[in-house]
Protein backbone atom coordinates (compact mmCIF):
# COMPACT_ATOMS: atom_id res chain seq x y z
CA UNK A 1 0.00 0.00 0.00
CA UNK A 2 1.44 3.36 -0.99
CA UNK A 3 2.08 6.23 1.43
CA UNK A 4 -0.59 8.31 -0.32
CA UNK A 5 -3.20 5.58 0.08
CA UNK A 6 -2.40 5.18 3.81
CA UNK A 7 -2.60 8.95 4.26
CA UNK A 8 -6.00 9.11 2.58
CA UNK A 9 -7.20 6.20 4.71
CA UNK A 10 -6.12 7.90 7.94
CA UNK A 11 -7.76 11.16 6.86
CA UNK A 12 -11.04 9.40 6.10
CA UNK A 13 -10.92 7.56 9.43
CA UNK A 14 -10.32 10.81 11.32
CA UNK A 15 -13.14 12.51 9.42
CA UNK A 16 -15.53 9.64 10.16
CA UNK A 17 -14.67 9.67 13.88
CA UNK A 18 -15.08 13.45 14.01
CA UNK A 19 -18.45 13.21 12.29
CA UNK A 20 -19.65 10.56 14.76
CA UNK A 21 -18.45 12.50 17.79
CA UNK A 22 -19.89 15.81 16.61
CA UNK A 23 -23.20 14.16 15.70
CA UNK A 24 -23.45 12.66 19.20
CA UNK A 25 -22.38 15.87 20.97
CA UNK A 26 -24.22 18.48 18.88
CA UNK A 27 -26.99 16.46 17.30
CA UNK A 28 -27.99 14.37 20.31
CA UNK A 29 -26.39 15.77 23.45
CA UNK A 30 -26.99 19.45 22.79
CA UNK A 31 -30.56 18.81 21.68
CA UNK A 32 -31.27 16.73 24.77
CA UNK A 33 -29.84 19.38 27.10
CA UNK A 34 -31.76 22.24 25.48
CA UNK A 35 -34.99 20.22 25.48
CA UNK A 36 -34.51 19.26 29.12
CA UNK A 37 -33.80 22.83 30.24
CA UNK A 38 -36.82 24.08 28.27
CA UNK A 39 -39.07 21.49 29.91
CA UNK A 40 -37.84 22.54 33.35
CA UNK A 41 -37.92 26.30 32.83
CA UNK A 42 -40.91 26.79 30.52
CA UNK A 43 -42.72 23.48 29.85
CA UNK A 44 -45.88 25.04 28.39
CA UNK A 45 -43.94 27.12 25.88
CA UNK A 46 -41.63 24.22 25.05
CA UNK A 47 -44.65 22.06 24.19
CA UNK A 48 -46.09 24.70 21.85
CA UNK A 49 -48.17 26.84 24.24
CA UNK A 50 -51.13 24.53 23.70
CA UNK A 51 -54.55 25.74 24.82
CA UNK A 52 -57.21 23.36 26.11
CA UNK A 53 -60.97 23.77 26.14
CA UNK A 54 -63.38 23.13 29.02
CA UNK A 55 -63.31 19.39 28.31
CA UNK A 56 -59.53 19.27 28.51
CA UNK A 57 -59.08 18.72 24.79
CA UNK A 58 -56.45 20.76 22.96
CA UNK A 59 -58.20 23.40 20.85
CA UNK A 60 -55.19 25.24 19.50
CA UNK A 61 -52.02 27.10 20.37
CA UNK A 62 -51.69 30.52 21.95
CA UNK A 63 -48.96 31.18 19.37
CA UNK A 64 -50.86 30.36 16.17
CA UNK A 65 -54.05 32.07 15.04
CA UNK A 66 -57.06 30.25 13.72
CA UNK A 67 -60.30 31.08 11.95
CA UNK A 68 -63.66 31.29 13.67
CA UNK A 69 -65.97 30.64 10.77
CA UNK A 70 -68.92 28.43 9.98
CA UNK A 71 -69.20 25.64 7.41
CA UNK A 72 -69.96 28.28 4.78
CA UNK A 73 -66.73 30.10 5.53
CA UNK A 74 -68.52 33.12 6.97
CA UNK A 75 -67.49 34.61 10.34
CA UNK A 76 -69.36 33.24 13.36
CA UNK A 77 -71.00 36.31 14.93
CA UNK A 78 -70.66 35.02 18.50
CA UNK A 79 -66.87 34.96 18.28
CA UNK A 80 -64.19 37.60 17.95
CA UNK A 81 -62.56 37.39 14.55
CA UNK A 82 -58.79 37.34 13.95
CA UNK A 83 -56.88 39.46 11.49
CA UNK A 84 -56.56 38.14 7.90
CA UNK A 85 -54.01 35.45 7.09
CA UNK A 86 -51.99 34.92 3.92
CA UNK A 87 -50.64 31.54 5.09
CA UNK A 88 -52.06 28.91 2.77
CA UNK A 89 -55.84 28.86 3.04
CA UNK A 90 -55.50 30.81 6.28
CA UNK A 91 -53.43 30.13 9.40
CA UNK A 92 -51.74 27.14 7.80
CA UNK A 93 -48.66 26.57 10.00
CA UNK A 94 -47.11 24.56 7.19
CA UNK A 95 -47.29 27.52 4.81
CA UNK A 96 -46.33 30.43 7.04
CA UNK A 97 -45.83 33.58 4.97
CA UNK A 98 -47.12 37.01 4.16
CA UNK A 99 -48.45 38.04 0.78
CA UNK A 100 -45.09 39.63 -0.23
CA UNK A 101 -47.07 42.31 -2.07
CA UNK A 102 -45.85 45.90 -1.86
CA UNK A 103 -48.05 48.58 -0.26
CA UNK A 104 -48.97 50.02 -3.67
CA UNK A 105 -49.62 46.69 -5.37
CA UNK A 106 -53.08 46.88 -6.94
CA UNK A 107 -53.99 43.33 -5.86
CA UNK A 108 -53.13 44.13 -2.23
CA UNK A 109 -54.98 47.46 -2.35
CA UNK A 110 -58.05 45.71 -3.77
CA UNK A 111 -57.86 42.94 -1.16
CA UNK A 112 -57.63 45.47 1.67
CA UNK A 113 -60.59 47.45 0.38
CA UNK A 114 -62.63 44.25 0.05
CA UNK A 115 -61.72 43.20 3.60
CA UNK A 116 -62.54 46.69 4.88
CA UNK A 117 -65.98 46.55 3.30
CA UNK A 118 -66.63 43.07 4.72
CA UNK A 119 -65.56 44.01 8.23
CA UNK A 120 -67.62 47.21 8.11
CA UNK A 121 -70.69 45.25 7.01
CA UNK A 122 -70.17 42.59 9.70
CA UNK A 123 -69.72 45.13 12.48
CA UNK A 124 -72.28 47.65 11.18
CA UNK A 125 -69.83 50.55 11.07
CA UNK A 126 -68.48 53.00 8.51
CA UNK A 127 -65.51 51.59 6.54
CA UNK A 128 -63.45 54.54 7.75
CA UNK A 129 -63.82 53.22 11.31
CA UNK A 130 -62.21 49.85 10.52
CA UNK A 131 -58.66 49.72 11.99
CA UNK A 132 -55.70 48.69 9.83
CA UNK A 133 -55.12 45.53 11.86
CA UNK A 134 -58.50 44.21 10.78
CA UNK A 135 -57.63 44.23 7.09
CA UNK A 136 -53.89 43.49 6.92
CA UNK A 137 -52.23 40.11 7.40
CA UNK A 138 -49.13 39.63 9.53
CA UNK A 139 -45.74 38.77 8.01
CA UNK A 140 -46.05 35.16 9.22
CA UNK A 141 -49.75 34.80 8.48
CA UNK A 142 -50.07 33.09 11.87
CA UNK A 143 -50.48 36.02 14.27
CA UNK A 144 -52.89 34.91 17.03
CA UNK A 145 -53.48 38.46 18.25
CA UNK A 146 -55.57 41.46 17.28
CA UNK A 147 -55.26 45.04 18.40
CA UNK A 148 -57.44 46.37 21.25
CA UNK A 149 -59.00 48.71 18.68
CA UNK A 150 -60.15 45.81 16.51
CA UNK A 151 -61.40 43.95 19.58
CA UNK A 152 -63.38 47.01 20.68
CA UNK A 153 -64.96 47.24 17.24
CA UNK A 154 -66.31 43.69 17.62
CA UNK A 155 -67.73 44.02 21.14
CA UNK A 156 -71.23 45.14 20.12
CA UNK A 157 -71.67 42.31 17.61
CA UNK A 158 -70.39 39.59 19.95
CA UNK A 159 -72.47 40.89 22.87
CA UNK A 160 -75.61 40.94 20.74
CA UNK A 161 -74.99 37.44 19.34
CA UNK A 162 -74.53 36.03 22.85
CA UNK A 163 -77.23 38.03 24.60
CA UNK A 164 -74.69 39.73 26.87
CA UNK A 165 -74.36 43.38 27.77
CA UNK A 166 -71.51 45.25 26.12
CA UNK A 167 -69.94 46.21 29.46
CA UNK A 168 -69.42 42.53 30.31
CA UNK A 169 -67.76 41.78 26.99
CA UNK A 170 -65.66 44.95 27.16
CA UNK A 171 -64.41 43.95 30.62
CA UNK A 172 -63.53 40.49 29.30
CA UNK A 173 -61.53 42.05 26.46
CA UNK A 174 -59.68 44.22 28.97
CA UNK A 175 -58.76 41.16 31.05
CA UNK A 176 -57.34 39.46 27.95
CA UNK A 177 -55.38 42.44 26.69
CA UNK A 178 -51.65 41.93 27.07
CA UNK A 179 -49.25 44.81 27.53
CA UNK A 180 -46.10 45.71 25.63
CA UNK A 181 -43.17 43.32 25.79
CA UNK A 182 -40.81 44.32 28.62
CA UNK A 183 -43.15 47.24 29.19
CA UNK A 184 -42.11 49.18 26.09
CA UNK A 185 -41.70 46.85 23.08
CA UNK A 186 -44.53 46.66 20.54
CA UNK A 187 -48.18 47.41 21.19
CA UNK A 188 -50.87 45.92 23.47
CA UNK A 189 -52.55 42.86 21.95
CA UNK A 190 -55.54 40.59 22.49
CA UNK A 191 -55.20 36.82 22.03
CA UNK A 192 -58.29 35.84 20.04
CA UNK A 193 -58.37 32.15 20.98
CA UNK A 194 -58.07 32.79 24.72
CA UNK A 195 -60.69 35.55 24.54
CA UNK A 196 -63.17 33.35 22.69
CA UNK A 197 -62.63 30.50 25.14
CA UNK A 198 -63.26 32.91 28.00
CA UNK A 199 -66.53 33.91 26.31
CA UNK A 200 -67.59 30.28 26.12
CA UNK A 201 -66.66 29.79 29.80
CA UNK A 202 -68.68 32.87 30.69
CA UNK A 203 -71.81 31.36 29.20
CA UNK A 204 -71.05 27.86 30.44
Amino acid sequence: MSTTTRSVGRTLAVAARAMIVLTLVLGVGYTAVVTGVAQLVAPAQADGSLVTGPDGEVVGSALIGQSFTGADGEPLPQYFQPRPSAAGDGYDAGASSGSNLGPENPDLVAAIEDRRARVAALEGVDPADVPAGAVTASASGLDPHISPAYAALQVARVADARGLDEETVTALVARHTGGRGLGFVGEPTVNVLRLNLALDDLEG
